[in-house]
């Protein structure tokens, strides 16, 4: 090889100098087009505004290094502080979605989370808020700000507008090391029952570390917004804007109860219509 000219040394050495400085450098954009995501083979907005927005309040963050995908096709999603200020991170599936089986593969120490964090995986519906409980059926990894608490959570809205109907939401005393690393976590919502099933591992082989279910047996309830109120709900019902989201956020907008920035890693998102089939 021949010696390099001192313009082209002083370039190289520039380049290293400038990547050997950078502590955190901006995740690759794979998937990202503008404020959208493609994940597991669907489109997902990312969720930003100017103000607080719920659940929280939170502020929102669009930023790249905040919502992306990885070379393997993993969502990051990250609370981070910028400017002073705390962000939270959701993204908004494209897709209307009804009935049927919602599973999510996540990754990390879901086990030792920050006591004020929440990762939420679930149905929303924005426009039913009075109807159908938001059409909202939960999976949320979270110890709701109690250190010994476990940290997978069920929930079949509406829970907690008026008064608080604890057997509308299942906390799942997980063993030591159940939740850390791979798991696998999914819901089968009909019109009758809810079924939850969480496991160890990628995908539903492995050994069952969660699960519950919701019936007719449970009583109705009915969501109240000052003095309106709709009619009872027993299992909320998919609507026409019914979409499946992700978000991972701060309870009352406080940062992190250990005061570092945090990351999930959610693998993939799977959608099963009611008679089709699962693997």
């Amino acid at each position: 090889m021949g010696t390099l000219k001192p313009k082209v040394m002083l370039v190289w050495f520039s380049l290293w100098l400038g990547l050997g400085a950078c502590k955190l450098e901006d995740p690759p954009g794979y998937g990202r087009q503008g404020d959208l995501v493609r994940f597991s083979g669907r489109l997902w907005d990312v969720k930003s505004g100017p103000g607080l927005l719920g659940p929280g309040p939170n502020y929102f963050s669009n930023r790249p290094s905040d919502v992306y995908m990885d070379g393997k096709g993993y969502l990051h999603l990250r609370i981070q502080e910028h400017n002073g200020r705390w962000y939270s991170t959701e993204v908004v599936g494209r897709d209307t979605l009804g009935y049927g089986t919602y599973r999510w593969v996540i990754e990390g120490d879901n086990e030792n989370i920050a006591n004020n964090t929440v990762l939420g995986l679930f149905t929303w519906n924005d426009s039913s808020f009075l109807t159908q409980g938001n059409s909202e059926v939960d999976i949320e990894i979270a110890k709701w700000g109690i250190t010994n608490a476990p940290t997978l959570n069920y929930a079949v809205q509406p829970v907690n507008f008026g008064p608080y109907y604890p057997e509308r939401v299942r906390a799942i005393s997980t063993p030591s090391g159940d939740m850390i690393g791979v798991t696998t976590h999914q819901f089968t919502w009909t019109d009758t029952l809810v079924t939850w099933t969480s496991w160890a591992g990628e995908g539903s082989g492995g050994r069952v570390i969660g699960s519950w279910t919701f019936n007719r047996n449970n009583p109705a309830r009915v969501k109240n917004e000052g003095n309106r109120s709709s009619v009872p709900i027993l299992i909320p019902a998919p609507e026409r804007n019914t979409r499946a989201r992700m978000n991972f956020w701060q309870l009352g907008g406080a940062a992190p109860s250990d005061g570092e920035s945090k990351e999930v890693i959610i693998r993939s998102f799977e959608y099963w219509p009611l008679g089709a089939n699962e693997d």
